[in-house]
């Protein structure tokens, strides 16, 4: 076994594996680059190197200073994790002739699977289903376009070199066809440098089921069964789970051997994964094989009681895997929802900014969260922005996702926007706790997925307010002077009546004015829209609010954040629930400037690069046509027109960079 790993990655997978190091007595060596500095990963870390700037093309990506990393350290062995150079054979090769081991397959197979184009050959001489498609090296437009309309439409384009859902389009029909594969051969080579794409047919309701397989150097191969990834948004996994629903012990055992024959196929050595695309009937077709972890492998290390980077380290150094097929049993359901810094109410648009607050579920015997940040880390532009996984494993998946539900409802973030609330709502939907899942799932029920809340009731203004009138009682404690000066009392005082204070908030477009009344009891008197209830507050020692409101006691986290006009939002975790207010100061004018102030522009929703402009001053458009595309944490974004108008001023040309809030575009509206 090694003594010392370098692990070539960051984030939270970087942190998994130093886990399993750790127990395993092996030393460890994390790289990183300036925007990671501070990073989770390189604090785990025994050792850390730093390896260039944020942009992971001039550092995570440089095989040539991950090896000089590991060469400086004395590290035996690199484990790549997944993404960044998992998947690159020059690196593997790289590897071996400067004399480290590549956790991971011979490059050879690496290979074989990069290229979609090739996999679907080498699957079809051994015998794996496919789906029927196009894989050819003819990339020209007009042969591809023909191929499409001989497979049928719905169709989909994907990037031969790719995976993550990068380069990927669904064509709905023959005209949109041109348009969609300029998109996906432009996003296929900034993702990959290859601009190669592959065309298949569409199942219109699919499932994602793919086989988590292991091999090693010694003749063996087996599969760890499956899991089901099929709830997706813009092509990538939400969430995960295994055993997959609904799934026979005939099917599974068909599908498993069908993957293990993929893998035999290319001589493959290490953890991968063969991921299928099933019809609703039961038939599977192959899709693509991962020659890496996946993501979602800690849902089949809960169900099976195996961890599978042990089996990587093992199998790397020569030695055979613990079990064989037959010792292989499925205890209990485990599922895996991906918690991203992103807006779902904004097509799932990357969120970057500092976590002020950050408050992920407590690891127990049902719970594990695997995270590479910390509270008080930011989310940058520069990365996938995932800010944990949640896995839970229960006796069965009812349990399971009931578990999740109210795990995702005790998250908290402040400072990006994130998806918990939508992966609450997945989890406790009828329909996927029946089973009925398919990759259209998130689209097919986003009336209720992504339904908005209503006004905001007495409860939420109540906590509001009492929040606020804790930072007095507090900011009162902290100032020098005398303490019995009347001037720096907090108590509401009025001459010849009650004490009280008027706090007031803004819910969309309500504005609601509370009183509160002190109590000769210590009490607080709050004058509600529904009328006035009795509170009392305090402050507990992790921070959070001790409340007793109207004989219910009950905790809250409020947390203040100054947003980006001067004005200052308070965000409410309450009841397993989420609620903003904006605390409205009547002598700030510049709040009710600021609402006006970004009419007439296209601004960008995050920070990026413009990698083109369709548009020019003087054109006439109309609503939801689209005036530039967007590339940023390695996805494309289309910004349409918000309404029928005209350009007025483009702003920044192609290639130039813009920061979050740019004024892009000057639009002048119908």
């Amino acid at each position: 076994m090694f003594s010392k790993i370098l692990i070539a990655n960051r984030g939270e997978i970087a942190c998994r594996v130093m886990k399993t190091a750790r127990r395993l007595g092996i030393k460890t060596v994390a790289v990183y680059s300036d925007a990671d500095a501070g990073a989770r990963h390189v604090a785990l870390a025994d050792e850390a190197v730093h390896i260039g700037p944020s942009a992971a093309r001039e550092s995570y990506l440089v095989a040539d200073k991950i090896i000089a990393a590991a060469r400086r350290t004395g590290a035996q062995a690199i484990h790549p994790g997944y993404g960044f150079l998992s998947e690159n054979a020059a690196f593997a090769e790289a590897c071996a002739k400067a004399g480290i081991v590549f956790i991971g397959p011979p490059p050879a197979a690496i290979r074989a699977m990069g290229s979609k184009s090739e996999a679907k050959k080498i699957m079809e001489k051994a015998r794996v289903p496919l789906v029927p498609g196009y894989h050819g090296d003819d990339q020209a437009a007009d042969l591809l376009a023909r191929e499409a309309g001989r497979i049928g439409y719905p169709v989909l384009i994907k990037a031969s070199a790719g995976g993550g859902g990068k380069g990927m389009r669904v064509v709905e029909s023959a005209p949109k066809f041109s348009e969609a594969l300029a998109g996906a051969k432009r996003e296929a080579k900034a993702a990959f440098g290859d601009d190669h794409v592959l065309i298949e047919k569409y199942l219109t309701r699919p499932r994602h089921i793919e086989i988590q397989v292991f091999a090693d150097t010694h003749g063996n191969c087996l599969y760890l069964f499956e899991r089901d990834c099929s709830i997706q948004r813009r092509h990538q996994k939400v969430i995960e789970e295994a055993p997959a629903p609904n799934m026979d012990p005939a099917r599974r055992e068909a599908m498993g051997e069908a993957a293990v024959a993929a893998a035999k196929a290319i001589g493959y050595v290490g953890a991968g994964t063969v991921e299928f695309i099933a019809d609703q009937d039961g038939t599977f077709f192959f899709m693509e094989m991962n020659t890496r972890l996946q993501v979602e492998h800690p849902v089949t290390e809960a169900i099976t009681g195996q961890d599978l980077v042990e089996w990587q380290l093992v199998v790397a150094a020569g030695g055979k895997m613990p079990l064989r097929q037959d010792q292989l049993h499925i205890d209990g359901h485990a599922v895996e929802v991906r918690l991203y810094a992103e807006d779902p109410a904004r097509n799932f648009l990357p969120s970057t900014g500092a976590l002020i607050h950050l408050r992920l579920p407590d690891e127990g015997p049902h719970v594990r969260v695997d995270t590479g940040v910390r509270e008080g880390d930011t989310v940058t532009p520069y990365y996938d922005p995932m800010i944990a996984k949640v896995i839970v494993h229960d006796r069965d998946r009812t349990s399971a996702l009931r578990r999740m539900a109210t795990l995702m409802g005790e998250t908290e973030v402040v400072g990006v926007a994130t998806n918990a609330t939508l992966l609450k709502a997945l989890c406790s939907h009828p329909a996927f706790i029946a089973g009925d899942v398919d990759t259209g799932f998130i689209e097919r029920h986003r009336a209720e997925l992504f339904g908005q809340p209503g006004p905001a009731d007495d409860r939420v203004f109540a906590i509001a307010t009492l929040a606020r009138l804790i930072e007095w009682r507090e900011s009162a404690a902290a100032q020098p002077g005398d303490p019995h000066s009347p001037w720096g009392l907090q108590n509401g005082f009025r001459l010849l009546g009650e004490g009280h204070d008027e706090v007031r908030w803004k819910d969309g477009d309500r504005e609601i004015a509370v009183k509160a009344h002190r109590r000769r009891s210590g009490g607080i008197g709050l004058d509600l829209p529904g009328g006035t209830l009795e509170a009392r507050v305090q402050r507990a020692d992790d921070g959070r609010l001790a409340i007793w409101l109207d004989g219910e006691t009950f905790t809250a986290a409020v947390v203040r954040r100054p947003a980006n006009d001067g004005s200052v939002d308070y965000t409410l975790f309450a009841d397993g629930g989420l609620r903003r207010l904006r605390l409205v100061d009547p002598l700030d004018v510049t709040q009710y400037e600021a609402v006006a102030a970004g009419e007439g522009t296209v601004r960008s929703p995050l920070p990026g690069k413009i990698i083109d402009v369709r548009v020019k001053p003087g054109d006439s458009v109309s609503k939801g046509q689209p005036l530039l595309v967007l590339e940023a944490m390695k996805m494309e974004h289309t910004l349409t027109a918000p309404g029928d108008g005209r350009v007025k001023s483009v702003r920044y040309a192609v290639g130039e960079q813009v920061s979050e809030g740019a004024e892009l575009m000057e639009f002048e509206q119908d």
